[in-house]
């Protein structure tokens, strides 16, 4: 009887997942990075998929990147796997994007990091540095994350980056800046096209309806308006009060069409489209990439995506 319930306690501590069996181990056992030779890949990790693949084009052969939070999956509130645990306390680097993404919800980042004991100055740094910040609407201190959607701050990110794993491997650092330099060129030539394209647009045709308002930076850019059934992927979504916003937004507008994103659950905006008449056009990318080998699995293929399928609805 004993025996079983040892088995049993043991088997809990193994698939209770999340930070607080993790921390138990710690308690008994501090994992660290491991010493890297000058052969040996630097350790990156992410925080999604996006980010991971920002650091894939700039660390090539030199990189194994590792993404927290999986394609397709929401990042805003995540629950960090014992897997994910282990690969950040051995990581060299961490990219997260900040801008309140990770540490927003449940906060789940800023544990992960007190449980991994990763250095803040040395190991963890925010991608979206240098970028300048839009807030949301129903709160003017707290920033929208959603900064990436705008190309030229994807730029910036990729700079970010870039100086990162300089830092870390000196050695190789024209190798990063050649590939930097390479990638970040051609997210500069897609981004003018995409200004270039949508200013042809009639301005009453801009109107972009989405379930969440994360194309406030993407608007900035390309000149369009967004309007939004929620501000913030969060467990309340879709109420009541946010469905009658949005529907007045609609009646008030030139809509030709509506979009729903790939990470949330299409419900919300079917209901629109039923109440309003109007089509949903495409799904479109926000906080993820598609998976691997689909239209939209990397960061310039989804940016093309939306902006084709966005272009397409309103015109």
């Amino acid at each position: 009887m004993l025996k079983k319930l040892f088995g049993a306690l043991a088997s809990l501590l193994l698939i209770g997942g999340g930070l607080a069996g993790f921390m138990y181990q710690r308690d008994h056992r501090q994992p660290s990075a491991p010493t890297r030779t000058h052969q040996q890949k630097l350790q990156v990790v992410t925080t999604n998929s996006i980010l991971a693949d920002m650091v894939a084009n700039v660390g090539g052969n030199k990189v194994q990147v590792y993404s927290i939070v999986n394609r397709g999956v929401d990042p805003h509130e995540y629950d960090p796997q014992p897997q994910d645990i282990r690969k950040t306390a051995e990581s060299d680097l961490v990219f997260h994007n900040g801008l309140n993404l990770e540490t927003g919800g449940n906060g789940w980042f800023k544990k992960l990091l007190q449980t991994t004991h990763k250095d803040p100055q040395e190991d963890v740094f925010a991608a979206s540095k240098g970028v300048t910040p839009m807030h949301l609407t129903t709160n003017k201190n707290e920033p929208d994350p959603h900064a990436w959607l705008d190309l030229n701050n994807g730029i910036k990110y990729v700079e970010t980056m870039t100086a990162a794993l300089i830092k870390k491997d000196p050695a190789n650092a024209n190798y990063y800046r050649k590939n930097s330099a390479a990638y970040t060129a051609k997210l500069r030539q897609l981004h003018q096209r995409a200004q270039t394209k949508f200013s042809q647009l009639p301005r009453e045709n801009r109107l972009l309806v989405t379930s969440e308002g994360a194309f406030k930076y993407f608007a900035q850019a390309y000149q369009v308006t967004p309007t939004y059934i929620w501000e913030v992927n969060t467990e309340a979504q879709g109420t009541p009060e946010q469905m009658q916003r949005v529907l007045k937004k609609i009646r008030q507008a030139n809509v030709r069409h509506l979009f729903v994103e790939t990470s949330v659950s299409p419900k919300s905006m079917q209901q629109v489209a039923k109440e309003t008449d109007l089509s949903i056009y495409a799904t479109i990318f926000t906080d993820s990439l598609a998976q691997k080998g689909k239209t939209g699995d990397t960061y310039i293929d989804m940016m093309r995506w939306n902006f084709e399928k966005i272009y397409g609805g309103m015109k």
